[in-house]
């Protein structure tokens, strides 16, 4: 009978940690995919930055392109721990206006999406030099770049309110993991641009630029229109 209660009871705890198990990973998932979501959405559109590394890739060579939005990445992920450690302080205000600050999130999205579409790209290019540089040199005026636009964080607001990012209780392994998933998702945006403009550059001209970006500003508006909707309707996507 002691027997039977005692395992009764080693089933039940197994049970608890198993479901505690996949509850954790779960979570971690969650901000895996949140995360990258959000590295891939911040490093995106061709602004200045975007065009330096097409201009470094197709001149230079891929890496140099590569190296840039690396730089471009750190200074991205500067400016999401600034807005993280800012939003830290208001938590419970945060908690609470949950549904609000969703749909201010997917508002300023949406806006972003709209300017990302209407602007021209082109005009940020900028004269071609005549010798290569180091990777380091190419690093850090991608990095300066990205730094002297400090808007970056009120992307990261919108996106951060959006996502739900990092909720108040969440432990520290979940938020180094939270910045690392950004820092992979800029990374493998940059990864994939500049493995794209150098297989098509016999291909790819200032139109190609051009029409690139408004594809990106398109999904954008779609993504947000969509995050918008299920807001509105008490439901939640992310």
């Amino acid at each position: 009978m002691l027997l039977e209660k005692t395992l009764t009871g080693y089933t039940v705890l197994i049970k608890k940690y198993d479901i505690c198990t996949m509850i954790q990973i779960g979570t971690i998932f969650d901000i895996l995919l949140k995360g990258f979501a959000i590295g891939v959405v911040v490093s995106a559109p061709l602004g200045p930055v975007g065009v330096l590394c097409i201009q470094r890739t197709l001149n230079k060579g891929r890496w140099y392109g590569f190296i840039t939005g690396l730089g471009a990445s750190v200074s991205d992920i500067a400016y999401a721990l600034l807005t993280g450690y800012g939003m830290s302080f208001i938590f419970d205000y945060i908690d609470k206006n949950i549904f609000y600050l969703q749909l201010l999130g997917s508002i300023m999205l949406l806006l972003f999406g709209i300017y990302t579409f209407r602007s021209n790209p082109v005009q940020s290019i900028r004269p071609v030099s005549a010798s290569k540089g180091t990777y380091l040199h190419n690093f850090i005026t991608a990095f300066a770049v990205t730094l002297s636009n400090p808007l970056i964080i009120f992307l990261f607001i919108g996106l951060f309110a959006r996502f739900a990012f990092l909720q108040p209780g969440v432990l520290l392994f979940e938020t180094i993991t939270g910045y690392l998933a950004i820092a992979l998702g800029a990374l493998a945006w940059w990864f994939g641009i500049t493995f794209f403009v150098n297989k098509l550059r016999k291909k790819f001209n200032l139109r190609g630029i051009w029409i690139l970006n408004r594809i990106i500003g398109s999904v954008v508006m779609l993504a947000s229109v969509v995050g918008l909707i299920y807001t509105l309707l008490g439901e939640s996507i992310y």
